[in-house]
């Protein structure tokens, strides 16, 4: 799961606990739910009977007497809110990653697809598994017609910078194009050496 996936999910959560709350308050006070099951709520719980409103004449006298500062920045506050959730719905339709790669050369095949984290993956287990090479992380960025790769590499202390660019050009990315049967997309690939464990002396 991605980090933004995670963000989603929580910020998703959040809203429907909010909506869910505030919905079931005007739902008891509506239907007078209180009196009806003689409950008695906490001391200034809001709504509790269908008369009430949420901001009475007194509530909003006080909250005036704070100073004209007060209601600007509500107002203030209340558009930075709507302005936020807008920019995270167009977040939603920004894709960062094609998801599909077409397959079959150029022109692809019609209805033929490779999903880009299968392909991602794929290149990963086998970069993973090639010589001096601990860890591989694979994305494929960018549009389906223009699709990027990116690949960390992160090589054992002992690896070889330009071996393992070799090995990976001449295997997981060769292993890709065939499979695909597409031209190499553009590739970035960002190396990094794993630190020594440090060595004990007796």
């Amino acid at each position: 799961m991605t980090p933004r996936t995670v963000a989603n999910r929580v910020l998703l959560a959040l809203a429907g606990l909010v909506l869910f709350g505030g919905g079931l308050l005007i739902l008891a006070a509506a239907s007078d739910t209180y009196r009806r099951q003689g409950l008695t709520p906490p001391t200034g719980w809001p709504l509790t009977n269908p008369d009430d409103v949420l901001l009475g004449s007194a509530d909003r006298a006080r909250w005036s007497s704070q100073g004209w500062w007060w209601w600007p920045a509500v107002i203030a506050a209340l558009v930075l809110v709507a302005v936020l959730a807008l920019w995270w719905l167009v977040a939603q339709f920004n894709r960062r990653h094609p998801g599909a790669v077409p397959v079959g050369g150029s022109p692809p095949q019609e209805g033929v697809e490779l999903d880009d984290r299968a392909l991602g993956d794929a290149i990963a287990a086998q970069a993973g598994a090639l010589p001096d090479v601990q860890r591989a992380d694979v994305r494929i960025t960018g549009s389906p017609a223009h699709p990027r790769t990116r690949i960390a590499l992160t090589l054992t202390p002992d690896g070889s910078p330009d071996a393992a660019l070799d090995a990976l050009c001449s295997g997981p990315l060769e292993t890709a194009r065939r499979s695909t049967g597409s031209p190499h997309p553009p590739t970035e690939v960002r190396l990094r050496v794993a630190r020594h464990k440090p060595h004990r002396v007796r």
